[in-house]
């Protein structure tokens, strides 16, 4: 039975993404009685699992990198087995056929790694590979710093990279990590990546493809691990007021209304982990309800409390396409060819049979930076995309799949334009934090900077 600690203090998060997990978990651990608190009726946020054709499956498919070493570790405080949830394989660019270039890392210690890969990388001319060298090389030498933020594309323009380079490695990997094109994306957020995973260790540059839905991957193994420290999780309850008390306490109206058995009778809380969406966030700063006492100078508290930065948002779309149960790629996923005249086509195609024995014959296909692709409709983009998946992989019984899904986050990332400046997860009231990958932070709007995030804000209680 759970015994809350003598300094224990009862502390909300509002929001159940992967930042509001990593910081209920955390502050779950350091003692305190956690409410996890979320308006879905599926914990993730924007990556959870969704019902598809009977199956479970993600909002949109995702890859993390070995340098992502929070949700590692998160992950392994709570007891999930990494190596059987992911799916572990080396560093590689690989695309089917004659289409663009095989880049693989074998498994030596770094750099060897990158060295022998870019020995034996096939597709690529002398000259590509002397520029692929000349700029790790040079990154490196910097320490992986720009003195003043630039485009990727300026960026890659400065240190001489190959057409053939820039669009079969760097422009690919670039829409990947940050979900910005490249003329628009941070340079320095993408050294930042490229220093934790290229000029890392080796196995920080491995890729690690979940093998199950994400909400299971880790926010559901998060409310577990609440629960059984005394918290408790509840779903489908959006919070709209945030009412700080004279005795400095906060109270959310929206719980009086809860089941008894939802959370406990006692509505009040020394503190709140606001981990929701940045612009849901800024409208409940925005509207605190102040204590009388604060009255006369709540305009400038309120002020202070609200963070102005504007973010601008790209979208990602996965398109699922289920084949016959036989149908099954060489590889668990490739990089495809991209053509910037082709705004339908897509990235990479990922065969969940291979990571999954329950979704055989499934491919999951993503678009970035889709803003283009879903102009149209969504039948004009899955035609389009099952058009290039049958002409680059030389399988044309891939231009007719048994059925059809897209989904599209419209919201997936905000665009990381050089120079952003993101709010920290401190705010001007001492017990309360911000939450979310859109805070301060080395990294884009990934899982890596969101659970990063989260413990950040469940650090202030600590």
């Amino acid at each position: 039975m759970f015994v809350a600690k003598p300094n224990s203090k009862r502390i909300a998060v509002i929001g159940a993404g992967w930042a509001g997990c990593a910081a209920a978990v955390k502050l779950s651990q350091n003692g305190h009685q956690v409410s996890l608190i979320e308006a879905a009726r599926t914990l993730g946020g924007r990556a959870r699992a969704v019902e598809v054709h009977g199956k479970r499956l993600d909002n949109g498919q995702h890859i993390l990198l070995g340098a992502y070493t929070a949700c590692l570790d998160l992950m392994r405080l709570l007891k999930i087995d990494v190596e059987q949830s992911l799916l572990r394989l080396p560093l590689q660019m690989v695309y089917p056929h004659q289409t663009g270039m095989q880049f693989i890392a074998p498994r030596l210690p770094a750099p060897l790694h990158l060295l022998f890969a870019l020995w034996q990388a096939k597709g690529l001319a002398r000259e590509d590979k002397l520029a692929l060298a000349r700029f790790s090389t040079t990154a490196r030498w910097i320490d992986w710093q720009l003195n003043q933020d630039c485009s990727v594309s300026e960026l890659l323009q400065r240190y001489d990279q190959t057409e053939r380079l820039c669009r079969l490695m760097w422009i690919p990997l670039c829409i990947a990590a940050l979900n910005t094109p490249p003329e628009r994306a941070s340079a320095q957020v993408f050294l930042n990546v490229l220093r934790d995973s290229l000029g890392a260790r080796r196995t920080a540059s491995d890729m690690l493809i979940p093998r199950q839905d994400l909400s299971r991957l880790l926010p559901d193994s998060a409310a577990e691990f609440v629960v059984r420290h005394g918290g408790q999780v509840t779903l489908g309850k959006t919070i709209h007021t945030l009412t700080l008390l004279s005795n400095g306490k906060w109270r959310l109206p929206e719980l009086s209304s809860a089941p008894s058995d939802d959370l406990s009778q006692e509505y009040e809380f020394d503190g709140l982990v606001v981990a929701t969406s940045a612009e849901q966030c800024q409208k409940l700063l925005a509207q605190v309800d102040l204590p009388e006492v604060e009255k006369t100078n709540s305009s400038a508290l309120l002020k202070q409390l609200v963070f102005d930065t504007k973010f601008d948002y790209e979208p990602i779309t996965t398109c699922y396409l289920q084949y016959a149960d036989s149908v099954q790629l060489t590889r668990p996923f490739f990089a495809l060819a991209d053509n910037p005249a082709q705004s339908h086509w897509a990235q990479f195609i990922f065969d969940r049979g291979q990571l999954n024995s329950q979704q055989a014959g499934l491919m999951a296909v993503v678009v970035s930076a889709s803003t283009a692709a879903i102009a149209d409709s969504h039948a004009q983009l899955t035609q389009a995309i099952c058009q290039q998946l049958a002409q680059q992989l030389q399988l044309p019984h891939l231009a007719q799949p048994l059925w059809s899904q897209v989904i599209t986050e419209k919201r997936a990332t905000f665009s990381c334009t050089p120079g952003m400046q993101r709010p920290q997860n401190q705010t001007a009231i001492a017990n309360l934090t911000i939450a979310g990958d859109y805070t301060a932070c080395d990294y884009p709007a990934t899982l890596e900077a969101a659970v990063r995030s989260g413990l950040l804000a469940a650090a202030a209680f600590s």
